[in-house]
């Protein structure tokens, strides 16, 4: 299978078709609205607004393995979302990222880009793929890389 044929649902219960994607750079993160790292989703939104009409996709993909951090709702989680930090990209259902109950598309993901020394499995909340124009991921990133710091490397695959 090709990244694009992965079946998602949006935090809103409708579905998200990542083949329309195709030709879009994509930057997909696991988040969580109670972590150290939830100001992130600042930054998401600022890339997301400064690229979108570039060719960025900005997914968020809210998971609650990693300290109980996305204990709410789907309502909930949209509406912290929307009101702390304005979050306007696109928000999944919440889903596992780690274990037999892992997202088909996070299993892929992992497959397709190891971690640190090699690991597969996703560390903590705020772990960022990028994906270029043709599908293939071209970078992971730990929760530590603030997603500013990808700007140069979205820039050079727009």
């Amino acid at each position: 299978m090709t990244l694009y044929q992965y079946p998602l649902h949006g935090l809103n219960g409708q579905d998200i078709n990542l083949a329309d994607f195709q030709d879009k750079v994509l930057l997909l993160v696991n988040t969580a609205s109670a972590c150290g790292f939830t100001p992130q989703y600042a930054e998401l939104e600022q890339l997301h607004r400064q690229f979108a009409d570039e060719g960025l996709v900005v997914i968020g993909f809210p998971c609650n393995q990693f300290g109980a951090q996305e204990p709410g709702s789907a309502a909930e989680i949209g509406a912290f979302c929307q009101k702390n930090y304005g979050v306007s990209f696109l928000l999944s259902e919440k889903i596992d990222v780690n274990g037999p109950q892992a997202h088909p598309l996070w299993q892929y993901l992992k497959q397709q880009q190891a971690g640190v020394l090699g690991s597969r499995n996703i560390k903590w909340n705020f772990t960022k793929f990028l994906v270029d124009r043709h599908g293939r991921v071209v970078g992971r990133y730990g929760s530590i890389t603030k997603p500013q710091a990808l700007a140069e490397h979205i820039k050079a695959l727009l």
